[in-house]
């Protein structure tokens, strides 16, 4: 590659300014809002794709509009605000400013970054490498990015990401594969693809987001060079070089402006939040509709409760192999019935469905003369690529027809059949012919450009599909690849883990790891998908850790043939059950957070330090995190442990035991007892966390009694929280029929006074809200002026 060195200036608008390298490359920078710069170089005056489907800017101007499908118009500033900028030129370099950042362009061509501070000081906020800053390949489509690093980095993000919670050190592949048994702390590249960075350094926050869909690497101090100072680099393999740079100042508003930059997150139903079983081993039986059935019986036996079923890929088999929207009517003689059945009892069916059509798929020939396939890059024939032990070509997500088709299936072999969601897997689109080509809505692309928009469309058409069946409810998705802008769409998890203490240790801070990268509804396969089964202790420990994540699903396809299941091992069936019940218990304070994250952008799953950055102690790696900003879980993920340190982040008021409301100072390590039929979880002090009675499947007309769980500090203190309720599944809440209710609690040595208001015109099944205290609290509890515990609506 070539370092591109010399630059003059080309030209100024309001959005911001052009500039002319080496005689024939535009390198351009737009500032789009105070605290949010775009750069990016049109390779001699053209970008290589002119088109994005990742940026999707969600604010006052445009708060919910979606990307066309035939992508955003990659020089386009709609959706930003553009507020203006300072220009000051001199002989070797220019400025922007804004009130929140400047940019300073250097002769050569290199950065340096400013931002400005409470007191209104500017601040150095991170430079480029000024011994060659970026690249761009001769004879090839490649590019290069390098920035400074500095020793006390910390670097998060990259989405879904084995190890560490800190990247700093390491480098890192996007290139989407079907990671099948991973390693979690070490393999790489997985599912996803997110290019973003979040960066603590002196005692500010910044992200860097590059829009690069080819395959991308970052390196964040893994690689030395004695020519240069210590730098971090991106590289991408083709694409164009196009990055956002924003400003905090907090890790917190990072990731929530990476989130306005590429999407909101989706606002699923309520039983999205509950208990979700799966396993291969039952649709690949002969006997699969008898099998599935059977676990109905089983979460009743078993008193178990139960949302929804992920119906795995077996369904669709002719032989060993397996082939979309089709239905092995051996297995599964009677799908509708069967859905009914599941329906019955309050579990809602999610069937798995796979982008690629095997070559001897029934409907392969009728799919190719369609022209639906991505296209070969020599021959103009489908492209074939290898696909569940065989070869198969993949359906063309840019092409109208091929979405027309995929939404057809989705709908008479789906949900016309009373299947009301939809799973989209194994849709990482290997596809090694780099150059295949993809219609692109009539303008073709080189997949190369593109691999990871395909899974994104890919769940686009299924929930459109979706929405269009049933225009009442909100659609449930989930998908295991994508690229930023997925949360759009769908919730996600980490694929198909390995069962090993590692992995439950490891797989936690993946899962943070997508979220401080703006997927927030997340999850893992709970006890190992693949592998040996879990031992009793191990399958325990997951399960208490899978419930405090967004999504909850027991899933395996272990290679001993046997199954992960609430009831695999009796002897401890009764702690499974304690542990889902408590999810249940909870369901009040979840539903809570996933309106929260998609009405404000809130993060669900957090590191401790995302709310106490002023401590250093949250920094270090931990096995802790937050669900909320109230909930403090302390997993416990080594064999045989039964006490458990744990550090109290310092949140100048403390914690309380979750069972005992025990009060502990912040700022210091406790250890507290974890038997295995205990999961260890602390509650901010004075916060109160809404908890439902009903410990079976989610029915709002049957949820009659709520509590308010409240955590008092001892002493003085002060404290907020809120509870939304709607009807879980409808549109609704947008026309005000939800119901939101905030309150502010406010303790001394005497009383605990909560104050309550309510908005909102729906009324939910529960009259009352009951305030429960820890035991041996003996302050008096007002509520809204009077001496009483409970608050009727």
């Amino acid at each position: 590659m070539k370092t591109l060195k010399h630059w003059e200036f080309a030209g100024q608008h309001d959005a911001g300014v052009d500039l002319r390298v080496d005689g024939k490359h535009l390198f351009s920078l737009r500032v789009l809002e105070q605290g949010l710069i775009r750069v990016f170089i049109q390779r001699n005056g053209e970008l290589a794709l002119d088109r994005t489907w990742s940026i999707a800017p969600q604010n006052s101007i445009a708060p919910l509009n979606d990307v066309p499908w035939e992508g955003r118009d990659r020089l386009s500033n709609e959706g930003f605000s553009l507020p203006g900028y300072q220009l000051e030129q001199c002989d070797d370099c220019l400025t922007l400013t804004t009130d929140a950042l400047r940019v300073t362009v250097h002769q050569p061509l290199w950065l340096e970054w400013e931002y400005k501070n409470e007191a209104g000081a500017w601040q150095p906020l991170v430079k480029d490498r000024k011994t060659g800053a970026y690249m761009l390949g001769v004879k090839n489509d490649a590019s290069a990015h390098y920035q400074l690093r500095e020793a006390q980095d910390g670097v998060y993000g990259l989405g879904e990401k084995a190890g560490d919670l800190n990247r700093s050190g390491r480098r890192f592949e996007m290139r989407n594969l079907d990671a099948m048994g991973y390693n979690a702390a070490s393999t790489d590249p997985l599912y996803k693809h997110i290019p973003f960075t979040l960066t603590r350094r002196n005692e500010v926050s910044f992200g860097v987001f590059y829009d690069n869909l080819s395959n991308v690497w970052l390196d964040l101090g893994n690689e030395l060079d004695n020519y240069h100072l210590p730098y971090r680099r991106f590289s991408a393999e083709a694409g164009d070089l196009d990055y956002y740079l924003f400003i905090g100042p907090t890790s917190l508003e990072v990731t929530k402006k990476l989130v306005c930059l590429t999407g909101k997150t989706t606002f699923g139903p309520k039983w999205s939040l509950g208990y979700s079983g799966s396993t291969m081993h039952y649709t690949d039986a002969p006997d699969a509709q008898q099998q599935l059935m059977k676990f109905i019986t089983l979460c009743q036996q078993h008193e178990i409760p139960c949302d929804s079923f992920q119906l795995s890929s077996g369904y669709t088999s002719i032989g060993n192999k397996r082939y979309v929207f089709n239905w092995n009517y051996d297995k599964v003689p009677e799908p509708e019935v069967m859905s009914k059945a599941f329906l019955d009892a309050g579990i809602r069916l999610a069937a798995n469905i796979k982008p690629c059509l095997l070559q001897d798929h029934p409907q392969y020939g009728q799919v190719a003369e369609q022209g639906l396939f991505i296209r070969d890059s020599e021959d103009n024939v489908p492209e074939r690529s290898v696909f569940w032990d065989d070869e198969g070509s993949h359906l063309d997500f840019t092409h109208p027809s091929a979405i027309r088709w995929w939404q057809k299936g989705v709908t008479h072999q789906l949900l016309e059949k009373g299947i009301g969601s939809t799973w989209n897997d194994n849709n990482e689109y290997e596809v090694w012919d780099s150059d295949a080509r993809c219609h692109g809505f009539g303008k073709s692309i080189a997949i190369k450009h593109i691999r990871p928009v395909m899974p994104l469309l890919m769940m686009r058409a299924s929930f459109e599909a979706q929405q269009s069946f049933a225009p009442e409810t909100r659609p449930y998705l989930i998908s295991r690849s994508g690229c930023a802008g997925m949360q759009r769409y769908v919730q996600t998890w980490s694929g198909d883990n390995r069962t090993s203490w590692q992995t439950l240790r490891y797989n936690t801070r993946m899962g943070i790891g997508m979220s401080l990268s703006g997927l927030y509804n997340v999850g893992h396969d709970v006890g190992g998908f693949s592998g040996d089964k879990p031992d009793a202790e191990l399958f325990v420990r997951w399960v208490q850790n899978g419930v405090m994540h967004p999504r909850f699903t027991i899933h395996s396809w272990n290679d001993d043939h046997t199954v992960n299941e609430p009831w695999m091992y009796p002897q401890v069936t009764p702690l499974i059950r304690d542990a889902i019940r408590l999810r249940y218990r909870l369901l009040p304070y979840f539903y809570t957070l996933l309106w929260q994250a998609h009405a404000d952008d809130e993060p669900m799953l957090r590191p401790t330090f995302l709310d106490h950055e002023h401590d250093k102690n949250t920094f270090a790696e931990t096995d802790d995190f937050l669900m909320g900003r109230d909930l403090l879980v302390a997993s416990v993920v080594d064999e045989g442990q039964r006490e458990r340190d744990v550090y109290l982040p310092d949140n100048g008021i403390g914690w309380c035991d979750f069972y005992t409301g025990e009060w502990f100072a912040g700022g210091q390590t406790i250890t507290l007892k974890a038997p295995l039929d205990r999961l260890p979880l602390l509650v901010r002090a004075g916060a109160a966390l809404p908890q439902s009675c009903r410990l079976a499947h989610v029915d709002a007309s049957k949820d009659t009694l709520r509590e308010l769980h409240v955590y008092p500090a001892p002493g003085q203190a002060t404290s907020s929280g809120m509870l939304f309720e709607d009807d879980g599944e409808s549109h609704r809440w947008e026309q005000n029929h939800a119901l939101w209710l905030n309150w502010d609690i406010v303790s001394d040595d005497q009383r605990i006074s909560i104050t309550l208001t309510q908005r909102g015109d729906f009324k939910p099944a529960w009259t009352a809200l009951n305030i429960v205290l820890p035991q041996g609290e003996a302050r008096e509890v007002w509520v809204n002026g009077e001496r009483k515990e409970s608050y009727n609506l």
